[in-house]
């Protein structure tokens, strides 16, 4: 099937990066110009024959330059050429021969059915046989980060099969350059608010298939990212994503639904009130959200209250809450301590402090805990009568 961009609402260009593909690059570029004849390779310093390939094709748009920079590079810079030839999407994939080129028209399709910009991912099925241990776990790993991230799930988030806005991506200062690029630029679209669709795609691997992918010194650059990404989610993403989003996914009008839902069970809502503002208090940062959701599981509590009311602990109020616990355990450990001044400070003074910061956190967190619970539940009998 082939489709002609001219003919179509938005313009749309296919990319593919390539690092020494030369026995699967020249299959992959002829069966792609049957689809669509808006082609650009981009030519990340291979050694092999591919600039010879591509200038096979005398009316084939590439970029080359010497030194391998990286899938992430060769990316932006296939981004910034199009978008300054005026182009509105990008379809990229790998040139490796394990994407179907057949499946652009699918995402050529959806891409005119969407009403605002929108990345859409090539989603694969990892589960089929073929498909590499090491690229299923990965794509695990890949998926529940993104979740944590951006509150979003998807099942495949390391496709190379993506079509993308280059609006959206022309705005935004980029700072990745390999493998982790194709993590970094959806979790910060996602956090600018552009929708995120997986589309179905099929996914072949060739047995002279070529993958530049270094599993420990790759991993390790999007581990990195990720625990970055996580900083900056709790930091800034996860706040302005609970306060400031508007419609049915403002966190005020979800709690507002939840409660309507369960108004004839105060006990039930109480009890999910209290164990999160518990656990938004108790000292085990980094896993409170993941320990409330857990917890609330177990005893079958409304999971979406348990995690909004354990947020208590995002910024700005971590100093308070930390400040707070401080002080608090001043009026039950035997030594209570002041915040000395750097000149005191000892391995003695430290425990001290560590220690009444710990007992007052717990203590706090179950008073807390108490006073949610208390009122929530007086509250929605008042509610009820």
């Amino acid at each position: 099937m082939s489709l002609q961009p001219s003919l179509m609402e938005n313009r749309v260009c296919i990319i593919i990066p390539t690092y020494n593909n030369e026995a699967t690059l020249r299959e992959v570029i002829s069966e792609v110009l049957t689809i669509c004849p808006d082609l650009l390779v981009v030519n990340d310093g291979s050694t092999d024959s591919t600039e010879s390939i591509l200038a096979s094709f005398p009316d084939l748009d590439y970029i080359s330059y010497p030194n391998n920079r990286g899938k992430g590079y060769a990316l932006r810079k296939g981004f910034e050429h199009l978008f300054n030839l005026g182009y509105d999407y990008a379809v990229t994939l790998d040139s490796d021969g394990q994407h179907e080129p057949e499946n652009i028209s699918d995402l050529m399709e959806q891409i005119q059915l969407q009403e605002t910009e929108t990345v859409l991912m090539g989603s694969r099925n990892m589960a089929q046989d073929g498909i590499p241990k090491k690229s299923s776990f990965g794509n695990n790993f890949s998926n529940f980060w993104f979740w944590v991230d951006t509150g979003i799930k998807l099942s495949d988030t390391q496709t190379g099969f993506r079509a993308y806005p280059l609006a959206a991506i022309a705005k935004k200062r980029w700072f990745t350059k390999k493998f982790e690029f194709e993590i970094e630029v959806i979790v910060r679209l996602a956090w600018a608010g552009i929708p995120i669709k997986e589309v179905p795609v099929a996914v072949n691997y060739p047995e002279d298939r070529v993958s530049h992918f270094r599993p420990f010194t790759d991993f390790s650059r999007i581990s990195v990212l990720n625990i970055v990404l996580l900083i900056l989610a709790l930091g800034y993403y996860a706040p302005k994503r609970l306060f400031f989003t508007k419609g049915e996914k403002n966190i005020f009008t979800q709690i507002k639904r939840e409660f309507q839902k369960h108004q004839d069970d105060p006990t039930h809502m109480a009890g999910a009130v209290g164990l999160g503002l518990f656990f938004g208090v108790f000292p085990i940062w980094g896993f409170q959200m993941f320990a409330a959701f857990f917890v609330a599981s177990l005893l079958k509590l409304n999971r979406v209250i348990v995690v909004t009311f354990s947020n208590i602990s995002l910024p700005p109020m971590i100093p308070l809450i930390i400040i707070s616990s401080y002080f608090f355990g001043g009026f039950f450990v035997k030594e209570k301590v002041l915040i000395p001044d750097f000149s005191d400070i000892s391995v003695e003074t430290i425990y001290l402090q560590i220690h009444q910061y710990l007992v007052g956190a717990v203590i706090l967190s179950c008073l807390l805990g108490l006073l949610g619970f208390g009122f929530t539940y007086v509250f929605m009998k008042i509610r009820e009568k």
